[in-house]
Protein backbone atom coordinates (compact mmCIF):
# COMPACT_ATOMS: atom_id res chain seq x y z
CA UNK A 1 0.00 0.00 0.00
CA UNK A 2 1.10 3.64 -0.91
CA UNK A 3 0.63 5.89 2.12
CA UNK A 4 1.61 8.85 0.04
CA UNK A 5 0.81 9.89 -3.73
CA UNK A 6 4.25 10.12 -4.52
CA UNK A 7 5.41 7.18 -2.68
CA UNK A 8 4.04 4.72 -5.69
CA UNK A 9 3.41 6.40 -9.19
CA UNK A 10 0.27 5.68 -10.55
CA UNK A 11 -1.09 7.08 -13.44
CA UNK A 12 -5.07 7.25 -12.57
CA UNK A 13 -6.97 6.03 -10.51
CA UNK A 14 -11.21 5.18 -10.57
CA UNK A 15 -11.79 7.72 -7.51
CA UNK A 16 -9.98 10.07 -5.18
CA UNK A 17 -11.76 9.54 -2.29
CA UNK A 18 -11.00 11.98 0.99
CA UNK A 19 -12.85 10.82 4.39
CA UNK A 20 -13.72 14.25 6.30
CA UNK A 21 -14.79 12.79 9.56
CA UNK A 22 -16.14 14.96 12.51
CA UNK A 23 -14.34 14.43 16.16
CA UNK A 24 -16.44 17.63 17.76
CA UNK A 25 -17.27 16.81 21.47
CA UNK A 26 -20.60 17.08 20.98
CA UNK A 27 -20.17 12.98 20.54
CA UNK A 28 -18.81 11.12 23.39
CA UNK A 29 -15.64 9.75 23.12
CA UNK A 30 -17.02 5.92 22.94
CA UNK A 31 -19.55 7.05 19.86
CA UNK A 32 -16.28 8.10 17.84
CA UNK A 33 -14.39 5.08 18.60
CA UNK A 34 -17.72 3.06 17.07
CA UNK A 35 -17.51 5.31 14.32
CA UNK A 36 -13.31 4.81 13.62
CA UNK A 37 -14.27 0.99 14.01
CA UNK A 38 -17.12 1.48 11.44
CA UNK A 39 -14.84 2.79 9.21
CA UNK A 40 -12.26 0.23 9.72
CA UNK A 41 -14.57 -2.66 9.50
CA UNK A 42 -16.01 -1.09 6.17
CA UNK A 43 -12.58 -0.79 4.79
CA UNK A 44 -12.25 -4.87 4.79
CA UNK A 45 -15.95 -5.59 3.97
CA UNK A 46 -16.23 -7.77 0.99
CA UNK A 47 -19.10 -5.41 -0.38
CA UNK A 48 -16.95 -2.19 -0.51
CA UNK A 49 -13.87 -4.51 -2.31
CA UNK A 50 -16.18 -5.17 -4.37
CA UNK A 51 -17.23 -2.24 -5.42
CA UNK A 52 -13.35 -1.04 -6.15
CA UNK A 53 -13.00 -3.59 -8.38
CA UNK A 54 -16.21 -2.83 -10.28
CA UNK A 55 -14.24 0.47 -11.89
CA UNK A 56 -12.23 0.51 -14.63
CA UNK A 57 -9.16 0.21 -12.85
CA UNK A 58 -10.13 -1.41 -10.07
CA UNK A 59 -8.29 0.81 -7.86
CA UNK A 60 -8.82 4.01 -5.99
CA UNK A 61 -7.13 6.60 -3.71
CA UNK A 62 -8.60 6.96 -0.43
CA UNK A 63 -6.95 9.93 2.34
CA UNK A 64 -8.31 9.61 6.41
CA UNK A 65 -9.07 13.65 7.76
CA UNK A 66 -10.22 14.06 11.60
CA UNK A 67 -11.41 17.25 12.33
CA UNK A 68 -13.51 19.67 14.56
CA UNK A 69 -12.99 23.72 14.72
CA UNK A 70 -11.24 25.53 12.32
CA UNK A 71 -7.39 24.77 14.23
CA UNK A 72 -8.21 20.59 14.51
CA UNK A 73 -7.35 18.94 11.51
CA UNK A 74 -5.55 15.57 11.10
CA UNK A 75 -4.74 13.59 8.59
CA UNK A 76 -4.55 10.83 9.71
CA UNK A 77 -3.35 8.55 7.10
CA UNK A 78 -2.14 10.01 3.68
CA UNK A 79 -3.23 9.15 0.32
CA UNK A 80 -3.08 5.53 -0.10
CA UNK A 81 -3.70 3.58 -3.31
CA UNK A 82 -6.53 0.71 -2.28
CA UNK A 83 -5.81 -2.03 -5.53
CA UNK A 84 -5.39 -5.38 -3.68
CA UNK A 85 -7.05 -6.87 -0.58
CA UNK A 86 -4.47 -6.46 1.49
CA UNK A 87 -3.66 -2.66 0.58
CA UNK A 88 -7.17 -2.18 2.26
CA UNK A 89 -6.44 -4.23 5.43
CA UNK A 90 -2.99 -2.55 5.81
CA UNK A 91 -4.76 1.66 5.24
CA UNK A 92 -8.03 -0.09 7.93
CA UNK A 93 -4.93 -1.36 10.43
CA UNK A 94 -3.01 1.94 10.27
CA UNK A 95 -6.02 3.61 10.94
CA UNK A 96 -7.31 1.64 13.73
CA UNK A 97 -3.70 2.49 15.28
CA UNK A 98 -4.66 6.51 15.11
CA UNK A 99 -5.45 8.18 18.40
CA UNK A 100 -8.53 9.65 18.67
CA UNK A 101 -8.11 13.32 19.92
CA UNK A 102 -11.48 15.16 20.14
CA UNK A 103 -12.01 18.86 19.25
CA UNK A 104 -14.11 22.04 20.36
CA UNK A 105 -16.01 23.47 17.41
CA UNK A 106 -17.75 22.25 13.97
CA UNK A 107 -16.34 23.92 11.20
CA UNK A 108 -17.20 22.19 7.72
CA UNK A 109 -16.09 25.08 6.00
CA UNK A 110 -12.03 24.17 7.74
CA UNK A 111 -12.81 20.31 6.69
CA UNK A 112 -13.76 21.34 3.36
CA UNK A 113 -10.82 23.49 2.45
CA UNK A 114 -8.89 21.03 3.60
CA UNK A 115 -10.14 17.89 1.78
CA UNK A 116 -10.00 20.19 -1.56
CA UNK A 117 -6.35 20.71 -0.65
CA UNK A 118 -5.53 17.20 -0.57
CA UNK A 119 -7.69 16.26 -3.60
CA UNK A 120 -5.19 18.61 -5.77
CA UNK A 121 -2.33 16.72 -4.68
CA UNK A 122 -3.83 13.44 -4.84
CA UNK A 123 -3.28 10.60 -7.55
CA UNK A 124 -5.49 11.61 -11.45
CA UNK A 125 -8.76 9.82 -10.44
CA UNK A 126 -12.14 10.02 -12.75
CA UNK A 127 -14.19 11.50 -10.09
CA UNK A 128 -13.41 13.52 -6.53
CA UNK A 129 -15.35 12.52 -3.89
CA UNK A 130 -15.84 14.07 0.03
CA UNK A 131 -17.32 12.11 2.52
CA UNK A 132 -17.92 14.31 4.95
CA UNK A 133 -19.32 12.87 8.51
CA UNK A 134 -20.90 15.82 11.19
CA UNK A 135 -23.86 15.51 13.88
CA UNK A 136 -24.35 19.75 13.82
CA UNK A 137 -23.84 22.97 11.11
CA UNK A 138 -21.00 24.95 10.83
CA UNK A 139 -20.32 27.20 13.75
CA UNK A 140 -16.48 28.46 13.38
CA UNK A 141 -14.10 28.89 10.92
CA UNK A 142 -14.93 30.31 7.23
CA UNK A 143 -18.31 30.74 6.13
CA UNK A 144 -19.38 27.26 4.56
CA UNK A 145 -20.90 28.23 1.33
CA UNK A 146 -18.16 30.06 -0.92
CA UNK A 147 -15.91 27.24 -0.03
CA UNK A 148 -18.67 24.74 -0.96
CA UNK A 149 -19.59 26.42 -3.85
CA UNK A 150 -15.84 26.64 -5.20
CA UNK A 151 -15.47 22.91 -4.62
CA UNK A 152 -18.77 21.98 -6.39
CA UNK A 153 -17.64 24.29 -9.42
CA UNK A 154 -14.34 22.37 -9.78
CA UNK A 155 -16.61 19.05 -10.25
CA UNK A 156 -16.04 17.80 -6.57
CA UNK A 157 -18.85 16.05 -5.35
CA UNK A 158 -19.94 16.04 -1.54
CA UNK A 159 -21.84 13.48 0.32
CA UNK A 160 -22.73 13.15 3.85
CA UNK A 161 -22.95 11.08 6.46
CA UNK A 162 -25.26 12.64 9.30
CA UNK A 163 -24.83 11.56 12.42
CA UNK A 164 -27.84 12.70 14.46
CA UNK A 165 -27.30 10.37 17.52
CA UNK A 166 -30.81 10.26 19.79
CA UNK A 167 -29.05 9.04 23.30
CA UNK A 168 -29.19 10.08 27.36
CA UNK A 169 -25.62 11.17 26.75
CA UNK A 170 -25.93 13.35 23.42
CA UNK A 171 -26.37 16.55 23.95
CA UNK A 172 -28.52 17.11 20.81
CA UNK A 173 -29.76 20.93 21.02
CA UNK A 174 -31.18 21.03 17.61
CA UNK A 175 -34.67 20.19 16.05
CA UNK A 176 -35.96 16.83 14.14
CA UNK A 177 -34.06 16.50 11.22
CA UNK A 178 -32.48 19.41 11.46
CA UNK A 179 -28.86 18.67 10.82
CA UNK A 180 -30.16 16.42 8.12
CA UNK A 181 -31.34 18.88 6.35
CA UNK A 182 -28.77 21.07 6.58
CA UNK A 183 -26.53 18.78 5.17
CA UNK A 184 -29.32 18.18 2.29
CA UNK A 185 -29.18 21.94 1.78
CA UNK A 186 -25.97 23.33 2.45
CA UNK A 187 -23.37 20.91 3.01
CA UNK A 188 -23.51 17.95 -0.33
CA UNK A 189 -23.39 18.81 -4.41
CA UNK A 190 -22.49 17.80 -6.89
CA UNK A 191 -22.87 14.90 -9.09
CA UNK A 192 -24.87 12.02 -7.58
CA UNK A 193 -24.32 13.30 -4.67
CA UNK A 194 -26.30 12.02 -1.27
CA UNK A 195 -26.84 11.93 2.52
CA UNK A 196 -26.73 8.50 4.67
CA UNK A 197 -27.57 9.12 8.13
CA UNK A 198 -26.82 7.66 11.56
CA UNK A 199 -29.60 7.87 13.98
CA UNK A 200 -28.36 5.09 16.56
CA UNK A 201 -24.46 3.74 17.28
CA UNK A 202 -25.41 0.66 16.52
CA UNK A 203 -25.96 1.90 12.57
CA UNK A 204 -22.15 2.96 12.62
CA UNK A 205 -20.81 -0.13 10.85
CA UNK A 206 -23.98 -0.68 8.29
CA UNK A 207 -24.37 3.19 7.23
CA UNK A 208 -20.71 3.29 6.70
CA UNK A 209 -20.26 0.23 4.54
CA UNK A 210 -23.20 1.10 2.73
CA UNK A 211 -21.84 4.98 1.98
CA UNK A 212 -18.77 3.72 0.98
CA UNK A 213 -19.99 1.73 -1.37
CA UNK A 214 -22.33 3.59 -3.00
CA UNK A 215 -19.88 6.57 -3.55
CA UNK A 216 -17.12 4.02 -4.55
CA UNK A 217 -19.00 2.22 -7.40
CA UNK A 218 -21.31 5.54 -8.22
CA UNK A 219 -24.62 3.83 -7.18
CA UNK A 220 -26.37 6.80 -4.86
CA UNK A 221 -29.92 5.80 -6.46
CA UNK A 222 -29.99 3.18 -3.86
CA UNK A 223 -29.34 5.58 -0.59
CA UNK A 224 -31.18 8.39 0.68
CA UNK A 225 -31.46 11.42 -2.13
CA UNK A 226 -30.33 14.65 -1.53
CA UNK A 227 -33.72 16.56 -0.74
CA UNK A 228 -32.57 19.78 -2.11
CA UNK A 229 -32.51 18.09 -4.96
CA UNK A 230 -35.73 18.72 -5.25
CA UNK A 231 -35.99 21.52 -3.56
CA UNK A 232 -36.58 25.45 -5.11
CA UNK A 233 -34.02 26.71 -2.81
CA UNK A 234 -32.59 26.02 0.12
CA UNK A 235 -34.73 24.43 3.66
CA UNK A 236 -32.62 25.56 6.38
CA UNK A 237 -30.15 28.92 6.50
CA UNK A 238 -26.98 27.80 5.23
CA UNK A 239 -25.27 30.78 6.28
CA UNK A 240 -25.95 30.61 10.29
CA UNK A 241 -23.86 29.45 12.74
CA UNK A 242 -25.22 26.63 14.76
CA UNK A 243 -26.80 26.96 18.06
CA UNK A 244 -24.60 25.80 20.44
CA UNK A 245 -20.89 26.97 19.06
CA UNK A 246 -18.65 24.83 21.84
CA UNK A 247 -19.88 21.53 19.84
Amino acid sequence: MSMSATAEPVSSVDLELVLSVDVSSSMSEAEQRLQREGYVEALQDAKVWQSIKSGRRGRIGITYVEWAGPDHQSVWIPWAILEQPEDAAAFAEALRAQPIIRGRGTSISGALLLAGKLLAGGPAGDRQVIDVSGDGPNNAGLPLQPVHDTLIADGVTINGLVISLQADDTLDSFGPRYVELYYESCVIGGSGTFVVTVAKTADFANAIRNKLVNEIAGLSASVHPAAYQVHSGPVVDCDTVGEAPGR
